[in-house]
């Protein structure tokens, strides 16, 4: 088996520890049981190697071998089909699997960034697009709601789309956003229950805090 690399910044502000992004790989690997290490890059010189491995100067992203990945969706993926532990092996849920992926990325967090990032910009709800964002959150979750009070898991078994789906629900919770929407809550609450996503918050907030 090829040496898994995960490579992330060697620091970031306080406010966005523990929702970095290499956060879900940490997780998958974790949930996995894959070993791998970590390696870092400066947060505040991105230079040409950084770019070669991600076009958009961020993190996380994976190699395996000589296989680089680059979009925490993709290197779930690539995971996700490399261990049964992150996706289903039959083919009815391992299409479950992966649509829900990718709903949790192009439905549900492309409505909670945007609103996010009004909410932490104290962009109060007079502003007339902090209301089309609410309105347009406010409707994902409400599609969200009872879909999660009727299953525990996305795909049946825990997968890479709850890894996805639980972070992306994870950080508009952080803002009280999932205060009318009890079964988002609770699944968000029982995903961060899981001992590897314990494992994966802890040493991301050690890896930030050892270069304070």
């Amino acid at each position: 088996m090829t040496e898994l690399v995960l490579t992330t910044f060697n620091w970031v502000p306080e406010m966005p520890r523990g929702f970095v992004r290499d956060l879900r790989v940490r997780w998958a690997l974790e949930e996995a049981g894959l070993p791998y290490r970590v390696e870092s890059v400066p947060f505040d010189a991105r230079g040409a190697e950084h770019f070669a491995h991600q076009p958009f100067g961020q993190v996380p992203w994976l190699t395996d071998g000589d296989v680089s990945l680059f979009e925490s969706g993709a290197i779930l993926l690539h995971l996700g089909l490399r261990s049964k532990a992150l996706m289903p092996v039959d083919p009815q849920g391992r299409g479950a699997a992966m649509e829900w992926l990718f709903a949790a990325l192009n439905s549900v967090e492309m409505a909670s960034v945007p609103w996010t990032i009004f909410v932490f910009s104290n962009i109060t709800d007079e502003v007339p697009g902090r209301k089309l964002l609410d309105g347009f959150l406010h409707a994902r979750l409400s599609h969200m709601e009872p879909i999660l009070a009727e299953r525990e898991w996305l795909a049946g078994s825990f997968s890479v789309a709850d890894i996805v789906m639980a972070d992306v629900l994870r950080l508009v919770d952080r803002f009280d956003g999932l205060a009318s929407h009890p079964a988002c809550r609770a699944y968000v609450a029982r995903a961060t229950a899981r001992p590897a996503f314990a494992k994966a918050h802890a040493d991301q907030m050690a890896h930030f805090a050892a270069a304070d």
